[in-house]
């Protein structure tokens, strides 16, 4: 049976009112970061004219370059190490028989749901003691403890509901364990893992509280901190057209990843969901 007319038109309307809800701050942030001066104050939702130099100012004055390589080089560490860990871990707890497997499974998923305030201070001596502070490295020891437990929960759901067949055929022909996880599991669990470690990247690359505690100069912070720390001419003047710059700048290569492997996102989540 067709749908009457004025069903669709108030789907496509509410469709509408929610993309618009979703993609008006952005666009409004671009808008902004391409104006300059007295234009900032004028309300307009169309760009007057294309003025670049608020990115020019981010990426040719100052370390705001640095701080991007600092994000990237501390979200994908954080990403390699977390699968590397956690494809092992979700192995032995899919696969393994053993007393306890069950309840040490929820406490690994537990600890990611402790807020990051209620282990800070905790953290920063544990960090202090280990020499880390003002490192990159305290930011991916930190970084790790929420996102591994949420990459081993979901590595775990998906590798229980493969078949037994292809592992029992694999150990028949002398494979070890490592063996069976690289050549055989791997290869088939490219979404789960595409949709934890994406996760994981827009995690480290967002964090805000850890980076502005762990990390105290400009040329090892990041990016969240470094747009937070932007500071204009006087302590009166709010930049937001650099501001809005950086902001668009490192948002850009989110979105391009989420929109590249948004299928590979949906088919891991649901993943082990509906066994067959």
């Amino acid at each position: 049976m067709k749908t009457p007319l004025w069903k669709r038109i108030g789907f496509y309307a509410v469709v509408a009112v929610i993309v618009l809800q979703a993609l008006f701050p952005f666009y409004y942030a671009i808008l902004t970061s391409l104006e300059d001066g007295q234009a900032l104050f004028d309300v307009n939702y169309l760009p007057a004219a294309l003025d670049f130099v608020n990115y020019r100012t981010m990426l040719t004055q100052g370390v705001f370059g640095r701080q991007i390589l600092n994000s990237v080089f501390v979200a994908t560490v954080v990403v390699i190490l977390s699968l590397a860990l956690a494809v092992t871990a979700a192995y032995a707890l899919s696969r393994i028989q053993f007393r306890g497997r069950g309840l040490l499974l929820l406490t690994v998923l537990s600890v990611s749901m402790f807020p990051q305030i209620a282990v800070l201070s905790g953290l920063f001596e544990v960090i202090r003691f280990f020499g880390l502070f003002n490192s990159l490295w305290a930011l991916v020891f930190s970084y790790m403890i929420f996102t591994l437990p949420f990459t081993v929960w979901v590595l775990t759901t998906f590798m229980r509901n493969m078949p037994v067949e292809i592992e029992e055929a694999a150990i028949m022909d002398g494979a070890s364990s490592l063996t069976i996880i690289r050549r055989v599991f791997l290869p088939l669990m490219w979404p789960a893992m595409v949709t934890t470690g994406l996760l994981a990247f827009i995690h480290a690359w967002n964090e805000f509280l850890f980076a502005l505690t762990f990390l105290s100069t400009d040329s090892q912070r990041t990016v969240p901190v470094a747009i937070a720390l932007i500071s204009g001419r006087s302590e009166f003047e709010i930049p937001w057209g650099n501001i809005m710059a950086a902001s668009v700048i490192v948002t850009l290569p989110l979105v391009a990843l989420v929109l590249v492997f948004q299928r590979k996102i949906v088919s891991g989540l649901t993943a082990g969901a509906v066994k067959g």
